[in-house]
């Protein structure tokens, strides 16, 4: 097989498969805090205050709502791929079945990378916390004991804390799914009691003069306020680009929530569970985040914003002391929910790429008692651990964005190739064999249009549609960049940059019409996205924009990472791993269809090839070749339709 060949080649999965070596033990009610815990993290009590000073003011409430609104457009897709992929390895998995090996690799060392900066960040935020609850004295402590500043790249110390927490949770993780997510659980529904305290407590101070304010009444009540800090005042201060830019800060807050998609192989029904747990957890997040900025912008103005703790700041202005305390404790169920929501993802999608050969095999190894990938667990954590111990992450945070951003991106191309491309499970099969001859035929507007009407997909218009697919995410970066490189110029109305801006949307508007025209696929799924191709291709630009709004210095990081994965793969792909674990995968799904009888395979209607013949088994079954598939089928399964086995046909 070629190189070419290997980069491209997709898993083969069966999605009625439920056999795994993992333990299945998680119910929907697990899951869906798992991706609440996971989300609704530190992010609750700092996002909030943040962008309320910097960038939206009281319309902090719209920026998390373009947010949720484009986390749930990726939702969507995750739900309809934990439908139809239901295994370990979220996104990697998916862009495998879909798209290919390389693209599937470099998704999922991408996802790696956000989970071990994840992993990392929380960690550190876990202990700056607690070392505030104790003013600050383990922190001098671990300065004057394990000084590692001067070496210039590390940080100021050595963070003990933040390693040996971060331990502890890969033990319990290591130990069994079941105990680390009861564990979750019940930090998480703490970490839910703290959010409807601070909104209940907290709406008896709300002042609604403050989301409302004068730019000339303020700056003459607070002379010592810069006009710049105010803005032009109102509830939205800093104007439809501030709120905007809140948005594209504020959507990292709800990221995690993809922790759910990797428990495919350790669910008791993940096509039904992962749709539901993971919209009922955007649902739930949004709601906090609704709240708690709401409530936060009424109390205090928003100009006057804690940066790094505003929930204590608002209380503490409206001389509730309890309230200050109450939320300094629940920061601490906050971070602990999401630290081991951070590292709950990290080791099953080791586990799954080192399974599929990608990586090195001995990470695949479960453990026989606990039934977890072991190995990859402590190797992720122990990382993690040193992560947090021995770096400030303030630079490092970005690179969170640009894995996230890559893997939804990738999935919601996923959801749109799938759609519209042949079953490989033969749920498309139903129509006669001419109909690839006679798309084949066609002109290309009549393509474009699907002016023959084709019911099914076939080979011809699956390629099509994959084509269709690729243009349109390029244009979705030619998109994105004019409207961020000429930004001001667009708001201008500068009449060349809008024309081209407007050219480039009717090409995408365009695209989306030829699909929505195209044959999709019958199979049936447990879920499926609504409103397709309009919701996965708006999830595509608006996540190619994200992208590109990251700065240089972050795709660089991202260069230096990428390269180093390459050299893992290549060992994988030049030593056999990769061809080994293929050829596994397509003996697996031969010998489960070599067993499959010809009234009980999932396609109804067979054609028989030209060469059918019937063969008499010791065993008194009969062997017959349906389209180069060998199936055994007894003799009572044959009764009445004998004409039909001694001929050429259908069965």
């Amino acid at each position: 097989m070629g190189l070419m060949k290997k980069f491209t080649r997709k898993k083969l999965v069966d999605r009625d498969e439920t056999s795994t070596e993992l333990h299945r033990v998680l119910s929907t009610v697990d899951l869906t805090l798992l991706g609440i815990g996971s989300t609704l993290g530190v992010g609750i009590y700092v996002l909030a205050g943040e962008e309320a000073k910097k960038d939206a003011g009281p319309a902090v409430v719209i920026s998390f709502l373009v947010a949720a609104l484009a986390s749930v457009l990726a939702g969507l897709c995750y739900a309809e791929f934990g439908a139809r992929v239901p295994k370990a390895g979220s996104a990697y998995v998916y862009s495998y079945v879909c798209v290919g090996e390389f693209i599937a690799f470099v998704v999922g060392w991408n996802l790696i990378m956000e989970y071990v900066i994840g992993v990392a960040s929380v960690a550190k935020g876990y202990s700056e916390n607690v070392d505030k609850l104790f003013n600050n004295v383990m922190g001098d402590a671990f300065k004057h004991y394990f000084p590692i500043g001067h070496f210039g790249i590390f940080a100021e110390s050595f963070d003990w804390f933040a390693f040996s927490v971060t331990l502890i949770l890969t033990l319990i993780l290591a130990r069994g799914v079941k105990e680390s997510s009861m564990f979750n659980n019940i930090f998480t529904c703490l970490n839910l009691g703290v959010v409807v305290f601070v909104v209940i407590a907290g709406s008896f101070f709300v002042d609604s003069k403050n989301w409302v304010l004068d730019k000339n009444e303020t700056l003459k009540a607070y002379p010592n306020i810069t006009a710049a800090a105010i803005g032009e005042g109102g509830f939205a201060p800093f104007g439809f680009h501030g709120i905007m830019k809140g948005a594209a800060t504020c959507f990292y807050g709800f990221v995690g929530f993809d922790a759910i998609a990797t428990t495919g192989e350790e669910a008791k029904n993940p096509q039904r569970s992962i749709p539901m747990a993971i919209i009922i957890s955007l649902l739930f997040i949004f709601f906090a985040y609704f709240g708690i900025s709401l409530v936060l912008t009424g109390m205090v103005p928003y100009f006057l914003q804690d940066e790094n703790a505003p929930l204590p700041h608002a209380f503490m202005s409206a001389g509730f002391e309890t309230g200050k305390w109450v939320v300094s404790i629940g920061a601490v169920f906050g971070l602990s929910t999401s630290l081991l929501g951070a590292m709950f993802p990290m080791p099953r999608v080791i586990y799954a790429m080192a399974s599929d050969g990608v990586l090195f095999k001995f990470l695949s190894k479960v453990h026989p008692r606990f039934q977890t990938p072991l190995i990859a667990t402590l190797i992720a954590g122990t990382f993690g651990g040193f992560m947090a111990a021995l770096f400030n992450l303030d630079d490092l945070i970005n690179m969170m964005s640009i894995g996230t951003l890559t893997a939804y991106t990738l999935v919601a191309v996923c959801v749109l190739c799938l759609r519209y491309r042949k079953d490989v499970d033969g749920a498309d099969d139903l129509e006669n064999m001419d109909l690839d001859k006679e798309y084949a035929m066609q002109r290309f507007w009549q393509r474009w249009l699907n002016m023959g009407s084709a019911s099914v997909p076939t080979e011809m218009s699956s390629s099509y549609t994959d084509r269709a697919v690729t243009l349109y995410c390029f244009l979705s970066f030619v998109f994105s960049g004019i409207a961020i490189r000429f930004e001001d110029e667009i708001v201008d109305l500068q009449y060349p940059f809008i024309v081209s801006l407007c050219l480039a949307g009717v090409c995408l508007l365009g695209i989306l019409v030829s699909l929505s025209m195209q044959p999709v696929s019958r199979a049936k799924l447990s879920f499926k996205v609504p409103l397709v191709p309009a919701l996965p291709g708006i999830s595509i630009l608006v996540n190619i924009y994200l992208i590109l709004k990251l700065s240089y210095e972050t795709w660089i990081r991202f260069a230096v990472w990428m390269a180093i994965g390459f050299i893992f793969y290549a060992i994988c792909l030049f030593n056999g791993t990769t061809d080994a674990a293929y050829q596994r995968s397509v003996e697996k799904r031969q010998r489960k269809y070599s067993k499959v009888s010809a009234n009980g395979f999932r396609n109804a209607v067979f054609q028989l090839s030209e060469k059918s013949e019937e063969t008499r088994n010791g065993n008194g079954s009969t062997t017959i070749q349906l389209r180069n598939i060998s199936k055994t089928v007894n003799n009572e399964q044959l009764e009445g339709q004998s004409s039909s086995s001694q001929n050429p046909g259908q069965v």
